[in-house]
């Protein structure tokens, strides 16, 4: 999501030259890590070692993009790694050998085996590395020929039911390269081994779509940070090599050797509000087909993410279980099954918005976000699960975030509405000297209010509905984490009745712009008060700053600290804390509470 879909800030690109070819791909990424080589510490290596096999002809090799793990269960891990011939000519397959042990120095060999990095799957090698002791950290690593990749850490997760004091998990969403540097990637990088990471979750848009200057690109040239290639991605050589140049970062490089990643996909994986059969940022005349576009979306997002793969590539949602203390429920709200999104523009009229076609459509049944199948599948998992938390990690907000029409109206259309404060200022009016009120003003305090993103859950009422009803019938304890809006935020979940169900902790951004981008006339403290006054179940809300959740789970409470850094224009940089709060467990306390 870049601030949207009521805010039209971009204007896209339409035109997008010719994929390049893989053996292009190849060159450019080779050649710049060699032109690199000992600055930026990669592995290289000529004749000698063992990696290929005693008999096998030595080739120089480079293990290009570091390496990670990832979706760890209690006796194993997925291990990635992307190693190429140092001669860009050469396309031969690479055979890799990997190896988990129990201390730095891999005198302890646990487990070990062979794989082979093919051009098929652009390089990039992932391998289930199986056996291991249940919430045991681990060091990985890979060989190949002469060569020893950089060596990562890994843990994995707690027996069933087995009984877990503490699970601190790092939180990340949107992360747009030519906006600024990841000083949030290592930030969290730095603070993982120190404050005892678990691991690191991330809730989509890993990367975006956008060519040069289609998206927050104003410092890009000047941080050496243009996207390659340089244009809107479409086809599979073109979300490749997005992909190799956002894994080339140093700083997302150390967080993936730092901690397990589990991830799910957003919707600029793909393109711009992506829906099960579109997206805005999609033009079938001028980009082709969109089922194309999404395969080769999916195909690299597969082949570049250390996530273990299904029969489906398409069926990312899936489950993991830390002990009895929590159960984590990855969702796809974007991909596989989301109907398409309301548009307000559908609804006005020369009298305003047609709010009885609107509430109707909003209360469809059969409009969804998680389709059939994946939401069976949530509420069985739930009902199943005895952990003390449910904790949902998925894309968008499904906190109530209605705002008056007039607030949402001057958005769009400046001039036409008020803005947040000017809001404040009537409201305040009405309160102290309400006979003072002008006709005007009485109008703007009469207009409804209505959900400002029809992208996120307020779009999908009766499907939001049903989830939160699953989480009451079955006496849940309720964590909702979500991404996608570039702002930090906290709310109460409450269902159609006012009833209280549970708690949502909503992400800021890696790098990408919020709402400071946007309403630049507005003071970000000033701003998140108002909206916090204006917004009931909202509690929390920081618009303007970059970083990361730290959500700590025990038996007594579920804690979200959010980390912000001062800068992502500079590499120096600090960091701290901005705000803490939590949760507790228990019906009448799934709220969102001080410390």
């Amino acid at each position: 999501m870049s601030q949207k879909p009521l805010l039209n800030l971009i204007q896209k690109d339409a035109e997008s030259g010719p994929a390049e070819s893989i053996d292009h791909t190849r060159r450019h990424l080779v050649r710049g890590a060699l032109a690199a080589g000992a600055l930026a510490g990669l592995p290289l290596a000529g004749c000698g070692g063992d990696g290929g096999g005693n008999d096998a002809p030595q080739v120089a090799v480079v293990f290009s993009h570091g390496v990670a793990s990832g979706d760890p269960l209690s006796d194993r891990v997925i291990l990635w790694t992307r190693v190429l011939a140092a001669d860009s000519a050469d396309a031969r397959d690479v055979p890799v050998t990997w190896e988990v042990a129990s201390d730095a120095g891999f005198t302890a060999i646990v487990a070990s085996g062979t794989a082979t990095a093919r051009a098929a799957s652009d390089f990039c090698v992932k391998v289930d590395a199986m056996g291991l002791a249940a919430a045991t950290r681990y060091w990985y690593r890979f060989k190949a020929y002469a060569a020893v990749s950089s060596a990562g850490r890994a843990k994995t997760l707690p027996a069933a039911n087995a009984n877990v004091a503490q699970v601190k998990l790092a939180v990340f969403s949107c992360a747009n390269y030519p906006t600024g540097f990841f000083n949030v990637y290592a930030e969290a990088a730095k603070r993982a081994e120190a404050e005892a990471y678990d691991v690191a979750l991330h809730l989509g848009d890993y990367l975006y779509e956008y060519g040069p200057g289609q998206y927050a690109s104003t410092n890009a040239q000047a941080l050496g940070r243009v996207v390659e290639p340089q244009k809107e991605i479409i086809a599979l050589a073109d979300y490749r090599r997005r992909y190799a140049q956002y894994r080339s970062d140093a700083d997302l490089q150390r967080l993936h050797a730092a901690l397990p990643m589990i991830a799910v996909w957003d919707d600029h994986e793909v393109a711009n509000d992506a829906w099960k059969d579109g997206a805005q940022n999609h033009q079938p005349s001028t980009e082709g087909e969109y089922a194309a576009r999404r395969a080769a979306a999916v195909q690299a997002w597969h082949e570049w993410l250390p996530v273990r793969d299904g029969s489906d590539p398409l069926t990312i949602y899936r489950g993991f279980d830390f002990g009895s203390l929590l159960s984590l429920h990855m969702l796809d709200t974007r991909v596989i099954a989301r109907d398409k999104q309301l548009d307000y523009a559908d609804y006005q009229s020369a009298s305003g918005l047609d709010s009885a076609k609107f509430q109707a459509d909003m209360a469809r049944t059969d409009r969804t976000l998680l389709g059939a199948t994946q939401s069976q599948w949530l509420q069985s998992r739930m009902q199943a699960s005895s952990a003390t938390w449910q904790l949902l990690g998925q894309q968008v907000l499904m906190g109530r975030m209605n705002i008056p029409a007039p607030i949402l109206l001057e958005v769009n259309v400046p001039g036409s509405g008020v803005t947040v404060s000017q809001y404040a200022a009537i409201v305040a009016k009405a309160q102290s000297n309400p006979a003072s009120l002008t006709a005007q003003e009485l109008a703007i305090l009469n207009a409804p209010s209505i959900p400002y993103n029809l992208d996120a859950w307020d779009g999908y009422a009766v499907a939001r509905e049903t989830l939160l009803g699953t989480a009451r019938q079955h006496d849940k304890n309720l964590v909702v984490l979500a991404g996608d809006t570039h702002n930090a935020w906290a709310s109460d979940l409450l269902d159609a009745s006012g009833r209280q169900i549970g708690v949502e902790f909503a992400t800021s951004s890696v790098s990408s712009p919020g709402f400071e981008a946007v309403l630049t006339d507005q003071d970000p403290a000033q701003l998140a008060a108002n909206l916090t006054q204006l917004i009931g179940p909202l509690v929390y809300a920081d618009t303007s700053r970059r970083g990361f959740m730290v959500v700590t789970a025990t038996a007594a409470e579920c804690r979200c600290d959010w980390v912000f850094v001062s800068t992502i224009l500079d590499r120096t940089y600090t960091a701290g804390v901005g705000q803490s709060l939590r949760t507790l467990p228990g019906a009448g306390q799934r709220r969102v509470l001080a410390l």
